[in-house]
Protein backbone atom coordinates (compact mmCIF):
# COMPACT_ATOMS: atom_id res chain seq x y z
CA UNK A 1 0.00 0.00 0.00
CA UNK A 2 1.01 3.45 -0.41
CA UNK A 3 0.74 6.05 2.88
CA UNK A 4 -2.85 7.73 3.53
CA UNK A 5 -1.45 11.00 4.58
CA UNK A 6 1.06 13.04 2.43
CA UNK A 7 3.69 15.31 4.31
CA UNK A 8 5.26 17.74 2.32
CA UNK A 9 9.28 18.73 2.91
CA UNK A 10 8.39 21.60 4.27
CA UNK A 11 5.75 20.53 6.82
CA UNK A 12 8.27 18.23 7.90
CA UNK A 13 11.15 20.24 8.48
CA UNK A 14 8.50 22.44 10.34
CA UNK A 15 7.88 19.37 12.56
CA UNK A 16 11.15 18.35 12.94
CA UNK A 17 11.91 21.59 14.39
CA UNK A 18 10.15 20.87 17.66
CA UNK A 19 12.86 18.20 17.96
CA UNK A 20 16.52 18.13 19.36
CA UNK A 21 17.41 15.75 15.85
CA UNK A 22 18.61 17.84 13.72
CA UNK A 23 17.70 18.67 10.41
CA UNK A 24 15.62 16.95 7.75
CA UNK A 25 17.60 15.03 5.10
CA UNK A 26 15.50 12.88 3.54
CA UNK A 27 11.98 10.77 4.40
CA UNK A 28 10.08 8.59 2.48
CA UNK A 29 7.11 6.81 2.57
CA UNK A 30 6.97 2.57 3.93
CA UNK A 31 5.35 0.99 1.93
CA UNK A 32 4.31 -1.55 4.60
CA UNK A 33 1.47 -1.66 7.36
CA UNK A 34 -1.98 -0.97 6.98
CA UNK A 35 -3.10 0.84 10.01
CA UNK A 36 -0.94 4.04 9.68
CA UNK A 37 1.02 6.65 8.06
CA UNK A 38 4.78 5.88 8.31
CA UNK A 39 7.65 7.70 6.50
CA UNK A 40 11.37 6.95 6.96
CA UNK A 41 12.99 10.10 8.03
CA UNK A 42 16.96 10.67 8.10
CA UNK A 43 17.88 13.95 9.37
CA UNK A 44 21.70 15.03 10.59
CA UNK A 45 22.03 13.57 13.45
CA UNK A 46 19.82 10.33 12.87
CA UNK A 47 17.11 7.85 11.45
CA UNK A 48 13.39 7.37 12.63
CA UNK A 49 10.59 6.79 11.90
CA UNK A 50 7.77 9.09 11.64
CA UNK A 51 4.16 7.75 12.47
CA UNK A 52 0.60 9.65 11.13
CA UNK A 53 -2.03 7.83 13.02
CA UNK A 54 -5.37 7.17 10.80
CA UNK A 55 -8.95 6.14 11.96
CA UNK A 56 -8.42 2.83 12.81
CA UNK A 57 -6.14 3.97 16.03
CA UNK A 58 -8.15 6.25 18.17
CA UNK A 59 -5.81 9.35 19.66
CA UNK A 60 -7.27 8.38 23.14
CA UNK A 61 -5.57 5.07 22.95
CA UNK A 62 -2.06 6.62 22.31
CA UNK A 63 -1.36 7.69 25.58
CA UNK A 64 -1.45 3.91 26.49
CA UNK A 65 0.46 2.71 23.60
CA UNK A 66 3.40 5.36 24.53
CA UNK A 67 3.50 4.60 28.31
CA UNK A 68 3.23 0.54 27.62
CA UNK A 69 6.72 1.30 25.24
CA UNK A 70 8.44 3.33 27.41
CA UNK A 71 7.65 0.89 30.42
CA UNK A 72 9.34 -2.05 28.26
CA UNK A 73 12.28 0.12 27.16
CA UNK A 74 12.91 0.85 30.55
CA UNK A 75 13.23 -2.95 31.41
CA UNK A 76 15.75 -3.20 28.00
CA UNK A 77 13.30 -4.68 25.93
CA UNK A 78 13.93 -3.68 22.10
CA UNK A 79 10.70 -1.53 21.60
CA UNK A 80 10.39 1.70 20.00
CA UNK A 81 9.65 4.13 22.59
CA UNK A 82 8.46 7.67 20.40
CA UNK A 83 10.79 10.44 20.98
CA UNK A 84 9.64 13.66 22.96
CA UNK A 85 10.46 17.44 21.72
CA UNK A 86 11.91 20.10 23.86
CA UNK A 87 9.07 20.21 25.80
CA UNK A 88 8.78 16.80 27.16
CA UNK A 89 5.71 15.78 24.61
CA UNK A 90 5.40 12.85 22.46
CA UNK A 91 2.13 13.01 21.14
CA UNK A 92 1.18 15.94 18.18
CA UNK A 93 -0.85 17.15 15.10
CA UNK A 94 0.63 16.67 11.61
CA UNK A 95 -1.72 17.39 8.18
CA UNK A 96 -4.52 17.05 10.35
CA UNK A 97 -3.41 13.30 12.58
CA UNK A 98 -2.02 12.42 15.44
CA UNK A 99 1.68 12.23 14.94
CA UNK A 100 4.98 10.27 16.57
CA UNK A 101 8.26 10.49 16.01
CA UNK A 102 9.60 6.96 16.60
CA UNK A 103 13.17 5.75 17.41
CA UNK A 104 14.18 3.44 14.62
CA UNK A 105 15.31 0.00 15.31
CA UNK A 106 17.85 -2.03 12.65
CA UNK A 107 16.45 -5.26 11.57
CA UNK A 108 14.32 -6.70 9.12
CA UNK A 109 10.96 -8.57 8.96
CA UNK A 110 11.40 -12.28 7.80
CA UNK A 111 8.95 -13.78 5.58
CA UNK A 112 9.74 -17.33 5.64
CA UNK A 113 10.75 -17.87 9.49
CA UNK A 114 13.37 -20.80 10.47
CA UNK A 115 12.23 -22.50 13.54
CA UNK A 116 15.79 -20.77 15.22
CA UNK A 117 13.76 -17.60 14.73
CA UNK A 118 10.48 -18.71 15.43
CA UNK A 119 11.97 -19.79 18.66
CA UNK A 120 13.53 -16.36 19.59
CA UNK A 121 10.65 -14.39 18.72
CA UNK A 122 8.89 -16.73 21.56
CA UNK A 123 11.96 -15.69 23.74
CA UNK A 124 11.10 -12.48 22.68
CA UNK A 125 7.15 -12.88 23.77
CA UNK A 126 7.90 -14.30 26.83
CA UNK A 127 10.86 -11.66 27.70
CA UNK A 128 7.37 -9.11 26.95
CA UNK A 129 5.20 -10.64 29.02
CA UNK A 130 7.52 -10.60 31.76
CA UNK A 131 8.32 -7.28 31.71
CA UNK A 132 5.00 -6.23 31.72
CA UNK A 133 4.34 -7.86 34.71
CA UNK A 134 4.09 -4.68 36.44
CA UNK A 135 2.51 -2.42 33.93
CA UNK A 136 -0.39 -0.94 35.87
CA UNK A 137 -2.19 0.55 33.06
CA UNK A 138 -5.01 -0.84 31.55
CA UNK A 139 -6.92 -0.90 28.07
CA UNK A 140 -9.57 -3.38 26.83
CA UNK A 141 -9.01 -5.70 23.87
CA UNK A 142 -10.43 -3.83 21.15
CA UNK A 143 -10.45 -6.70 18.96
CA UNK A 144 -11.84 -8.95 21.48
CA UNK A 145 -13.42 -12.09 22.39
CA UNK A 146 -16.26 -9.67 22.93
CA UNK A 147 -16.27 -8.38 19.18
CA UNK A 148 -16.66 -11.35 17.71
CA UNK A 149 -19.77 -11.95 17.58
CA UNK A 150 -21.04 -8.31 16.22
CA UNK A 151 -18.82 -8.05 14.34
CA UNK A 152 -19.94 -11.31 12.72
CA UNK A 153 -23.39 -10.36 12.85
CA UNK A 154 -22.09 -6.68 10.50
CA UNK A 155 -20.58 -9.16 8.02
CA UNK A 156 -23.42 -10.98 8.08
CA UNK A 157 -24.52 -13.32 4.61
CA UNK A 158 -22.10 -10.86 2.57
CA UNK A 159 -19.85 -13.79 4.29
CA UNK A 160 -20.96 -15.89 1.45
CA UNK A 161 -19.47 -13.88 -0.95
CA UNK A 162 -16.27 -14.81 -0.05
CA UNK A 163 -16.47 -18.36 0.15
CA UNK A 164 -19.96 -20.30 -0.27
CA UNK A 165 -21.27 -21.60 3.51
CA UNK A 166 -19.06 -19.43 5.18
CA UNK A 167 -21.97 -17.40 7.22
CA UNK A 168 -22.63 -20.98 8.41
CA UNK A 169 -19.47 -22.24 9.24
CA UNK A 170 -18.36 -19.18 11.44
CA UNK A 171 -21.24 -18.77 12.84
CA UNK A 172 -21.01 -22.61 13.98
CA UNK A 173 -17.05 -22.28 15.47
CA UNK A 174 -17.63 -19.07 17.04
CA UNK A 175 -20.75 -20.54 19.23
CA UNK A 176 -18.19 -23.73 20.10
CA UNK A 177 -15.59 -20.72 21.28
CA UNK A 178 -17.95 -18.68 23.06
CA UNK A 179 -19.35 -21.65 25.09
CA UNK A 180 -15.55 -23.17 25.80
CA UNK A 181 -13.75 -19.75 26.03
CA UNK A 182 -11.94 -19.32 29.80
CA UNK A 183 -12.72 -16.71 32.30
CA UNK A 184 -11.09 -15.20 34.74
CA UNK A 185 -8.68 -17.92 36.08
CA UNK A 186 -5.90 -17.55 33.46
CA UNK A 187 -3.48 -15.05 34.00
CA UNK A 188 -3.95 -11.69 32.13
CA UNK A 189 -1.26 -8.78 31.17
CA UNK A 190 -0.38 -6.19 28.80
CA UNK A 191 -0.28 -8.32 25.84
CA UNK A 192 1.18 -7.10 21.82
CA UNK A 193 -2.09 -8.94 20.14
CA UNK A 194 -0.70 -8.81 16.80
CA UNK A 195 3.24 -10.34 16.94
CA UNK A 196 3.15 -11.66 13.27
CA UNK A 197 6.30 -12.18 11.46
CA UNK A 198 6.00 -8.34 10.27
CA UNK A 199 5.96 -6.63 13.40
CA UNK A 200 9.34 -8.57 14.73
CA UNK A 201 12.92 -7.09 13.25
CA UNK A 202 15.80 -9.60 13.06
CA UNK A 203 19.43 -9.77 12.12
CA UNK A 204 20.00 -13.86 11.45
CA UNK A 205 18.23 -15.31 14.38
CA UNK A 206 18.60 -12.48 16.63
CA UNK A 207 15.11 -10.15 17.80
CA UNK A 208 16.32 -6.62 17.00
CA UNK A 209 12.84 -5.18 17.27
CA UNK A 210 9.20 -5.49 18.62
CA UNK A 211 6.95 -3.38 16.76
CA UNK A 212 3.71 -1.63 16.26
CA UNK A 213 1.79 -2.46 19.62
CA UNK A 214 -1.20 -0.43 18.32
CA UNK A 215 -3.25 -3.69 19.36
CA UNK A 216 -1.80 -3.66 22.82
CA UNK A 217 -4.19 -4.29 25.56
CA UNK A 218 -4.92 -6.06 28.68
CA UNK A 219 -6.07 -9.48 28.13
CA UNK A 220 -5.17 -13.55 28.53
CA UNK A 221 -1.38 -14.10 28.67
CA UNK A 222 -1.85 -17.46 26.94
CA UNK A 223 -4.11 -15.59 23.86
CA UNK A 224 -1.10 -13.40 22.99
CA UNK A 225 1.00 -16.51 22.19
CA UNK A 226 -1.89 -18.17 20.47
CA UNK A 227 -2.23 -15.39 18.55
CA UNK A 228 2.12 -15.41 17.69
CA UNK A 229 1.87 -19.24 17.07
CA UNK A 230 -1.43 -18.95 14.28
CA UNK A 231 0.70 -16.09 12.62
CA UNK A 232 4.35 -17.78 12.47
CA UNK A 233 3.17 -21.70 12.53
CA UNK A 234 1.53 -21.83 8.87
CA UNK A 235 2.45 -20.78 5.12
CA UNK A 236 0.70 -17.70 3.66
CA UNK A 237 -2.41 -19.57 3.11
CA UNK A 238 -2.98 -21.13 5.81
CA UNK A 239 -3.14 -24.68 4.47
CA UNK A 240 0.07 -25.97 5.78
CA UNK A 241 1.04 -26.05 9.46
CA UNK A 242 4.54 -26.43 10.02
CA UNK A 243 5.20 -28.11 13.39
CA UNK A 244 8.83 -27.54 13.93
CA UNK A 245 7.97 -23.53 13.98
CA UNK A 246 4.97 -24.11 16.32
CA UNK A 247 7.13 -25.91 18.74
CA UNK A 248 10.14 -24.15 18.40
CA UNK A 249 8.20 -20.90 19.03
CA UNK A 250 6.89 -22.27 22.10
CA UNK A 251 9.93 -23.91 23.33
CA UNK A 252 11.51 -20.36 23.67
CA UNK A 253 8.42 -18.81 24.94
CA UNK A 254 8.66 -21.40 27.91
CA UNK A 255 12.20 -19.73 29.11
CA UNK A 256 10.02 -17.20 30.57
CA UNK A 257 6.97 -18.50 31.31
CA UNK A 258 6.61 -23.20 30.93
CA UNK A 259 3.51 -24.09 30.00
CA UNK A 260 1.04 -25.09 32.68
CA UNK A 261 -1.48 -28.08 32.26
CA UNK A 262 -3.99 -25.35 32.05
CA UNK A 263 -2.41 -23.46 29.65
CA UNK A 264 -1.83 -26.22 27.66
CA UNK A 265 -6.08 -27.63 27.97
CA UNK A 266 -6.66 -24.07 26.63
CA UNK A 267 -4.40 -23.65 24.07
CA UNK A 268 -6.86 -25.09 21.42
CA UNK A 269 -9.76 -22.87 21.89
CA UNK A 270 -7.60 -19.53 21.86
CA UNK A 271 -5.51 -20.60 18.90
CA UNK A 272 -9.05 -21.12 17.26
CA UNK A 273 -10.43 -17.79 18.67
CA UNK A 274 -7.08 -16.25 17.50
CA UNK A 275 -7.87 -17.22 13.88
CA UNK A 276 -11.62 -16.27 13.90
CA UNK A 277 -10.61 -12.76 15.28
CA UNK A 278 -8.65 -12.20 12.04
CA UNK A 279 -11.27 -13.96 9.57
CA UNK A 280 -13.42 -11.31 10.70
CA UNK A 281 -11.78 -8.13 10.39
CA UNK A 282 -10.24 -9.40 6.91
CA UNK A 283 -13.46 -10.27 6.09
CA UNK A 284 -15.03 -7.34 6.47
CA UNK A 285 -12.03 -5.43 5.18
CA UNK A 286 -12.41 -7.59 2.43
CA UNK A 287 -16.40 -6.59 2.20
CA UNK A 288 -15.85 -3.15 2.83
CA UNK A 289 -12.66 -1.94 1.33
CA UNK A 290 -13.48 -0.12 -2.58
CA UNK A 291 -11.54 -1.68 -5.15
CA UNK A 292 -9.12 1.32 -6.17
CA UNK A 293 -8.31 1.70 -2.49
CA UNK A 294 -4.28 2.20 -1.10
CA UNK A 295 -4.72 -0.88 1.08
CA UNK A 296 -3.73 -4.40 -0.27
CA UNK A 297 -6.99 -6.71 1.22
CA UNK A 298 -5.86 -9.44 2.99
CA UNK A 299 -7.52 -13.13 1.80
CA UNK A 300 -9.78 -13.94 5.08
CA UNK A 301 -9.61 -17.70 4.37
CA UNK A 302 -6.07 -17.38 5.19
CA UNK A 303 -6.65 -17.65 8.84
CA UNK A 304 -9.91 -19.23 8.27
CA UNK A 305 -7.89 -22.38 7.16
CA UNK A 306 -6.38 -22.42 10.31
CA UNK A 307 -9.22 -23.50 12.15
CA UNK A 308 -9.45 -27.13 11.19
CA UNK A 309 -5.18 -27.27 12.72
CA UNK A 310 -6.56 -26.18 16.07
CA UNK A 311 -9.74 -27.95 16.47
CA UNK A 312 -9.84 -31.44 14.05
CA UNK A 313 -13.43 -32.42 15.53
CA UNK A 314 -14.93 -29.10 14.67
CA UNK A 315 -12.87 -28.95 11.22
CA UNK A 316 -14.42 -32.19 10.16
CA UNK A 317 -17.73 -30.48 10.27
CA UNK A 318 -16.61 -27.54 8.67
CA UNK A 319 -17.37 -27.04 4.56
CA UNK A 320 -15.28 -24.51 3.52
CA UNK A 321 -12.02 -25.20 4.67
CA UNK A 322 -10.71 -27.55 1.56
Amino acid sequence: MAVYTQVSAEALSDFLGKFDVGELASAKGIAEGVENSNYLVDTTKSRFILTLYEKRVAEGDLPYFMALLEHLADKGLPVPPAVPDRDGTLIHQLEGRPACLIQFLSGVSVSHPTAAQARAAGEALGKLHKAAGDFTLDRPNSMGFDTWQPLFERCGHSLNEIAPGLYDDIGFALDGVRSAWPGDHMDRCAIHADLFPDNVLMLGNRVTGLIDFYFACTDIRIYDLAITHAAWAFDASGRTYDAALGDALIEGYSQSFPLSDLDRAEFGTLATGACIRFTLSRAWDWLNTPADALVTRKDPLAFWRRVKIYDNDLGSRLKTLA
